[in-house]
């Protein structure tokens, strides 16, 4: 449906994206995963039309995104990071608002906000002021407007930032719910947890650039870390953390409950040797657990750093 083609963008000094190509496909929750600054926002704002890149391409449909931008505007609903919703008025009249410029017909956006009032919980509050709302439900209100012309493409940057995790799940069900309906979208986050829930394919993007694009399990063979071995030292060992952490490559280190992770491909073939260099670093081992890679893992692996905020 979607293909970015070898895209950048700079601005001044700061070079928000740089040789980005990425394709997604018809159906499929696509998400972008990176820390504030990696340059999520700024492919948003070129999906939507509003930015036109410095460098690349972008086709819709197999078209050039420019040839015809206001027929891509209408196939398009952008849920921005920012909030964007007329205080004083109700959540019903910002709709009314926002669909009119949609040039919908008055009985039909009506029945389609009564509609997407519905759809995220607020049917019951439709006719108060926004400005009585909580974070949460104004971020349920800017989603049911991107909803109202019932678009192709659903574009949703941040949407749950600041968000109470009443209102965060409803915005996961909806979302699963409008997949579940054959909906396009692209979900821009830096939350692990989001991403891993709610995204068949992830392109991980740090400072501008991908570093990876795939499902969960692709992302964990293009990474090497298929599994991820935690391992925690007795108390009275645990000056020896460092140590045993840089001996061993340890993808993180707590020093505070004296763990360590360790990437693993193969656990079966690789712990009796991890258990060896620990005890003969010294160290006495109080647990170990295993679990299947996360992103978090991953996604330091691939960029060497933690995901920031």
């Amino acid at each position: 449906m979607i293909t970015v083609e070898n895209i950048s963008k700079s601005f001044g000094e700061i070079h928000a994206l740089q040789d980005v190509s990425f394709h997604i496909r018809r159906g499929e929750i696509f998400g972008l995963l990176g820390p504030n600054g990696a340059g999520k926002s700024t492919s948003i704002h070129i999906l939507s039309t509003l930015l036109r890149p410095d460098s690349g391409e972008v086709l819709f449909d197999g078209k050039p995104l420019y040839s015809d931008v206001q027929g891509v505007k209408m196939k398009i609903g952008v849920v921005p990071q920012e909030i964007a919703l007329y205080e004083k008025l109700s959540a019903l009249d910002n709709l009314l608002f926002w669909g009119g410029l949609y040039r919908m017909p008055r009985a039909r956006l009506r029945n389609k906000a009564a509609e997407v009032l519905e759809l995220v919980g607020l049917s019951g509050r439709a006719r108060d002021p926004v400005s009585e709302y909580s974070g949460g439900m104004k971020r349920r209100v800017n989603l049911a407007c991107a909803l109202l012309h019932d678009p192709q493409l659903l574009l949703m940057d941040e949407p749950t930032v600041g968000v109470d995790p009443q209102s965060r799940n409803h915005v996961f069900e909806v979302i699963e719910a409008l997949h579940a309906a054959g909906k396009t979208i692209v979900y821009t986050t830096h939350y692990m947890e989001e991403a891993e829930r709610l995204c068949e394919r992830i392109a991980i993007i740090d400072r501008g650039r991908i570093a990876a694009i795939g499902s969960l399990e692709e992302l964990r063979k293009i990474s090497g870390i298929t599994d991820i071995l935690r391992i925690r030292l007795a108390p009275s060992q645990r000056a020896l953390l460092p140590q045993i952490a840089e001996s061993l490559k340890a993808l993180r280190v707590d020093e505070q409950k004296g763990e360590l992770e360790i990437e693993c491909q193969n656990i079966g073939k690789e712990l009796p040797q991890i258990i060896a260099a620990v005890q003969k670093a010294g160290g006495q081992i109080e647990s170990i657990e295993s679990e299947r890679a996360h992103l978090e893992s991953i996604f330091l692996k691939l960029t060497g750093t933690a995901l920031r905020d």
